[in-house]
């Protein structure tokens, strides 16, 4: 079976349709059609059901395109990766992330980029919007979520987890809570991000506890957030890599360290997305491997 085959299935299970993955691959619907035909007569089962109105995929054929996406991805790293030992890496990388993210996780490892590729120029672009990577030319997003959504090519940089922290001095002024559920009358800063405005999530062991939580303040940079928790205002949700040095100098107190804290998912992290994996540039690889092996580090 020919790997292209395989990869046709991956594109029509990513894209939705057939004719959506033949946009992608540019290649004309029929020949799609043709390629997915191929490979279920050659496997001897049916992977996607096929309707006039919809197609979705059948769990064998779930079962099937799991087993073979991570091979084809491991075959198109080794690919990158032999392309790049033999092209040293130039030209111009734009890369976008988060403007808390960017200035705490990305802005601190600059010199080591220059250092460490010296063809290579990085356009980075500090943002809080979810900007169209195709739309602005944009090679590499890392956005932080519980898991990547859409078409997007993604591959995980680092676990994310969050912390329940206050200044001492607003514990001084409005007593420690002793768990969670007093948090709801405490005066909470709250992200402006769906989710994080009216409840945290609480785990402890097994057990999940949703608190609500208010208070005077939402704001919409983390940065700013943090800084408001450092100024003894309320009691901030904050990631480790932005609360990790407050914490150690105990310039903030983990309320909660026993549980583990969220307001969307437990299981969330910081992703790299690009717009498609197909012949990944030699630059594009070189930026993921320097931000996997610097940034994950650090968080």
């Amino acid at each position: 079976m020919e790997i292209a085959s395989l990869r046709m299935l991956v594109a029509v299970s990513r894209h939705g349709s057939f004719a959506a993955a033949a946009r992608a691959m540019d290649v004309d619907p029929s020949a799609v059609s043709r390629i997915v035909a191929g490979v279920e007569a050659e496997l001897g089962l049916r992977v996607f059901q096929r309707t006039t109105r919809r197609l979705s995929v059948t769990e064998e054929g779930a079962r099937y395109l799991q087993s073979i996406a991570p091979v084809l991805d491991e075959l198109d790293q080794a690919r990158d990766r032999a392309v790049a030992a033999r092209v040293r890496p130039s030209g111009t990388v734009r890369l976008t992330a988060s403007v808390a993210f960017g200035h705490e996780c990305i802005v601190p490892h600059l010199g080591a980029f220059r250092d460490a590729l010296p063809g290579l120029k990085l356009d980075l672009i500090l943002t809080d919007q979810n900007v169209d990577l195709v739309e602005r030319h944009i090679d590499l997003a890392v956005r932080l979520a519980p898991a990547p959504e859409g078409d997007l090519i993604s591959t995980r940089l680092m676990g994310t987890r969050y912390r329940a922290c206050a200044a001492p001095a607003y514990l001084e002024r409005a007593g420690r809570p002793g768990v969670p559920t007093d948090l709801s009358d405490h005066d909470c800063l709250r992200y402006d991000l769906p989710g994080f405005r009216s409840r945290w999530l609480f785990r402890d062991g097994g057990r999940v506890t949703e608190v609500p939580v208010g208070g005077t303040f939402v704001i919409s940079n983390a940065l700013a957030l943090r800084r408001a928790a450092l100024e003894g205002v309320g009691v901030a949700l904050l990631a480790e890599h932005f609360a990790g040095q407050a914490l150690a100098a105990g310039d903030l107190v983990d309320l909660f360290p026993a549980h583990e804290v969220t307001a969307t998912a437990f299981e969330t992290g910081a992703w790299i997305l690009y717009p498609s994996r197909a012949y990944l540039p030699a630059k594009v690889r070189a930026t993921i491997d320097f931000l996997k092996a610097h940034v994950r580090g650090a968080g």
